[in-house]
């Protein structure tokens, strides 16, 4: 039976005058987009240009959300009441979906980001909120996540679509979360080893994690780090080499 993934990358994350990662470039390589939603970073103009550029490549829309903190990037856990999380997560979902649909698109699937994307990994309370968001906006939008975690599994409790994703830079735990940033092996940078540890997961469902157990990572869709140093550089090369190992690439949506 033949493999079909998805590669998705996270882009549009700069703000204003300062760019973080090479939008254009990724745009030419990804399948699937996950676009900043401006609380993390991007802005409209962003928004709007990363957009659009998608759209003229057929590379599906997915709304990035995270915690409103441009300060940290996202990545820092934030305690907020249920509420208002998905206040926050409908808000930014709406936004870039106006934005795509007047560029003649849409938003195709939600995905979390950095620290909303790892609290929801356990947090039952902010991963149903999430998930309340994305049903009251469209339960047809299909939650992108980290396999085994509470944000899939309420998900699919209330009939949302699922999709399981792995990650192509980011080092895993033997429990399979992703190693804390910063820490050893948290970053996959070399080229080489970034497309083996792919061709790995697409072929045998398997990783190495950073203390060399195996960790099961089934996944149908692929990230790579749109801020990751030399994110085109492994994108094409994780690209190139899927295919080169019989690997279909096309968006799950």
């Amino acid at each position: 039976m033949s493999v079909i993934l998805d590669l998705n990358s996270d882009l549009g994350e700069g703000f204003g005058v300062w760019q973080l990662g090479d939008d254009m470039a990724l745009l030419s390589v990804v399948t699937s987009a996950n676009v900043a939603c401006g609380f993390h970073g991007g802005d409209p103009t962003i928004m709007r240009r990363v957009c659009a550029e998608a759209i003229s490549r057929d590379v599906s829309i997915g709304a990035h959300v995270g915690y409103r903190d441009l300060a940290g990037f996202g990545r820092r856990a934030i305690d907020i009441e249920p509420d208002r999380l998905s206040d926050d997560v409908l808000y930014q979902l709406a936004a870039l979906d106006g934005i795509a649909r007047s560029e003649g698109g849409r938003v195709r699937y939600v995905k979390p980001h950095g620290g909303l994307y790892n609290r929801t990994v356990t947090d039952q309370a902010q991963a149903a909120a999430v998930v309340t968001a994305v049903s009251a906006y469209d339960p047809s939008l299909p939650i992108l996540g980290l396999p085994g975690s509470q944000l899939l599994r309420q998900a699919d409790e209330v009939g949302l679509k699922t999709v399981r994703e792995a990650f192509a830079d980011r080092g895993y735990q033997a429990d399979g979360s992703l190693a804390k940033r910063g820490s050893p092996g948290a970053l996959v940078t070399d080229p080489d080893a970034v497309a083996r540890r792919c061709v790995k997961m697409a072929t045998t469902g398997q990783v190495t994690a950073v203390d060399g157990a195996p960790v099961s990572v089934r996944a149908r869709s692929i990230c790579v780090h749109g801020d990751t140093p030399g994110a085109v550089e492994l994108a094409r090369r994780v690209r190139t080499a899927l295919q080169e190992a019989g690997v279909s690439l096309a968006s799950f949506v």
